[in-house]
């Protein structure tokens, strides 16, 4: 079978269920994991410019995209002339009916089942009773963060906090009067990729509040990846206790 991934995530999940570059035949520049097996693969452009003609050339039997992170039109398109599975996640429940579903389009249901499991058991961590508020960012100018309707607020919330925004739904802006009723203030490496200046700029307006750099890899990737950031979360959420 010929795959072409358009979202990072899917990307590692396919390389994770054995496949070779032989089978993942293209492949968005921002998906940058395995790397030792990513560099074989074809670039097909970035997750909202697809290049549609090369992704043509590479005649892949089956084209697997995500609602959120693939521009509705271009997936659109594909599908006049191949065979696209979109999908979209959103809770681990969604993320663990993906890697089911894949196993199956693999012929690898008992791998799938394996997989899901142990990301299971990574989330068996006994929230406090009075969990901490937490404000993720996720953009800065203007500051944005998360809703619940997202990948993210699901790890945190499941790692022991709880979203400050919660109330909210997708990607809303936030002012910095808002982020003074969080208890911890988690600035995410990406989409924006903070660094700890950004966060002397932002204590200058929030002194004393708690904040921290977290991986946004670790909560926005779903698929295999929640695997290789397992003991990351499990130290992440005791600051959460």
């Amino acid at each position: 079978m010929r795959i072409v991934s358009l979202v990072p995530s899917i990307t590692e999940t396919l390389f994770d269920f054995g496949l070779t570059a032989d089978e993942v035949v293209g492949r968005t520049k921002f998906c940058i994991h395995p790397a030792n097996l990513v560099k074989n693969v074809q670039i097909i452009g970035g997750t909202k410019n697809l290049n549609i003609e090369k992704i043509k050339s590479l005649n892949p039997d089956l084209i697997i995209a995500n609602k959120e992170e693939n521009e509705k039109l271009q997936v659109e398109e594909l599908m006049t002339d191949f065979k696209v599975w979109v999908t979209d996640i959103s809770t681990l429940e969604d993320n663990h009916q993906f890697i089911s579903e894949l196993g199956k389009h693999l012929d690898k249901k008992e791998l799938a089942q394996n997989f899901n499991e142990r990301i299971a058991h990574i989330f068996n961590i006994k929230t406090n009773p009075l969990p901490q508020k937490i404000a993720y960012l996720i953009w800065k100018n203007p500051y944005m963060t998360v809703g619940d309707d997202t990948f993210i607020n699901e790890v945190l919330e499941n790692i022991g906090g709880e979203n400050l925004f919660k109330d909210r739904k997708r990607y809303p802006e936030v002012t910095v009067e808002e982020l003074k009723n969080a208890d911890q203030v988690f600035l995410s490496s990406e989409p924006f990729p903070f660094q700890q200046k950004h966060i002397d700029e932002l204590q200058k307006e929030l002194p004393g509040k708690q904040m921290i750099l977290v991986d946004g890899e670790a909560f926005s990737w779903f698929g295999t990846h929640l695997l290789q950031v397992e003991d990351y979360l499990r130290e992440l959420s005791k600051k959460l206790a």
